[in-house]
């Protein structure tokens, strides 16, 4: 099982941004998926998570400046961020609560990171 992040980049402060993720491998489920953010120095924050029902989480930081959605067919989870603040600059991970179907087991897996930088 792997997934892979894209999307980040540089911005201004005040642009937008959409990550995306896709989880690949033999994947017999995929329960909750979602995102966090580490910066350097700082612990890892989550910053928004789905459940397969579409139950949103997010953090009091991004809520209602970062939209999360998922698209279960595809087996990809979306993070679009608007109104992005230097205080956003991270690497943000995406992961997935994945049943596998090769070891019969419940895991989670995490995308490589993706760099968002927000200048001022």
């Amino acid at each position: 099982v792997q997934l892979q992040a894209s999307g980040g980049g540089l911005v201004q402060a005040g642009g937008s941004l959409r990550l995306s993720c896709a989880a690949s491998g033999s994947i017999a489920y995929i329960a909750n998926m979602g995102w966090y953010r580490q910066a350097p120095g700082k612990q890892r924050e989550l910053v928004a998570m789905s459940t397969r029902g579409g139950v949103l989480t997010y953090a009091d930081s991004v809520r209602g400046r970062f939209t999360i959605s998922r698209d279960n067919a595809k087996k990809m989870v979306y993070l679009q961020l608007n109104s992005l603040k230097p205080e956003d600059t991270s690497v943000y991970y995406c992961f997935g609560n994945i049943y596998s179907q090769v070891t019969s087991r419940w895991n989670e897996y995490w995308g490589q990171g993706t760099q968002v930088t927000v200048s001022s």
